[in-house]
């Protein structure tokens, strides 16, 4: 006679059926609450032994030590740096040199005599800085612009290049520039492809004019891609209606432009400015290693 089984059904641990796309966000999904549950389970006794008011020191904790060290001890670096002298990085590599990296700053011999100042290291180092800024901002909306216009409209491979522009982005900032400094170097590539067809090598971080060129170039293809995803979603939010409603009337395509598509961008475009200015202004590492703080 078979023996019933005692098995209760309901009890038994199943796990439910999705989805194959639907497994990976589900796993994340029971990771994070099985984290949050440990979270929990440390956190109410820690409570319960200090108080309330102790606490909320310990929740405030991890922001400052994210302060302190990206935002605190870089400032404190940089103080340091500003009263020792040498090109090295690593603090213990250089020496103490007092103001006279201020009296650099306008070109003085010595920062005890005020009289040897003439002030054109201070305004070609301002002058500098005005149009990289200036045309590495321009040039980034422009080209972040036209390249989301050309990848809002359906295309062939359009995901794919989406790709490509975003992909520069991903890179570190040294990276990228090592990569384009062996492409520019006296016997790099862009060189080498000069020589090949009867022109002379081009000294490109010899020459002011071109250092400051390939800097701003180098800027604008590293991070397009970025305000280029912005513009992007921004022309994707716009309603299609209106569009259609201008071809009904017949307006041309310049006149949608300025009127229709421009207008709807504006929020988009100013936060691409606003973040491309920030940028410009702070970029450091990418011009350190593509040309060594030279020439010009």
């Amino acid at each position: 006679m078979p023996v019933a089984s005692t098995r209760n059904p309901s009890t038994d641990i199943q796990l439910p059926r999705r989805p194959l796309l639907e497994w990976p966000g589900y796993l994340v999904y029971r990771l994070f609450a099985l984290l949050m549950n440990g979270v929990e389970l440390v956190m109410n006794p820690l409570q319960q032994w200090l108080g309330v008011q102790k606490m909320g020191y310990i929740f405030v904790l991890p922001n400052l030590l994210i302060f302190g060290i990206f935002v605190l001890f870089p400032m404190l670096l940089n103080f340091y740096y500003a009263f020792t002298g040498g090109t090295e990085l690593c603090p213990q590599d250089r020496t103490f040199v007092g103001a006279q990296n201020f009296a650099r700053l306008f070109d003085c011999t010595s920062y005890l005599n005020p009289d040897s100042c003439r002030e054109d290291l201070f305004w070609r180092g301002i002058y500098n800085t005005g149009f990289f800024v200036l045309f590495q901002v321009g040039g980034m909306v422009f080209f972040a612009l036209v390249t989301a216009l050309v990848l809002n409209r359906a295309v062939v491979g359009r995901g794919f290049f989406r790709g490509i522009f975003f992909y520069p982005v991903l890179l570190s900032p040294v990276v990228v520039a090592l990569i384009w400094k062996w492409i520019l170097l006296r016997d790099g590539v862009l060189n080498a492809a000069l020589v090949s067809v009867g022109l002379d090598k081009i000294l490109f971080f010899v020459d002011p004019t071109w250092a400051m060129f390939w800097a701003i170039f180098v800027s604008v293809w590293a991070h397009m891609g970025f305000y280029t995803l912005i513009l992007l979603a921004g022309l994707q939010a716009i309603p299609p209606d209106l569009y259609e409603a201008a071809e009904m009337d017949g307006t041309s395509r310049e006149r949608v432009f300025w009127r229709i598509t421009l207008p709807l961008l504006w929020p988009n475009m100013l936060v691409v400015i606003v973040l491309a200015l920030i940028k410009a202004v702070q970029i450091f590492d990418e011009v350190f290693v593509l040309t060594g703080g030279g020439p010009g």
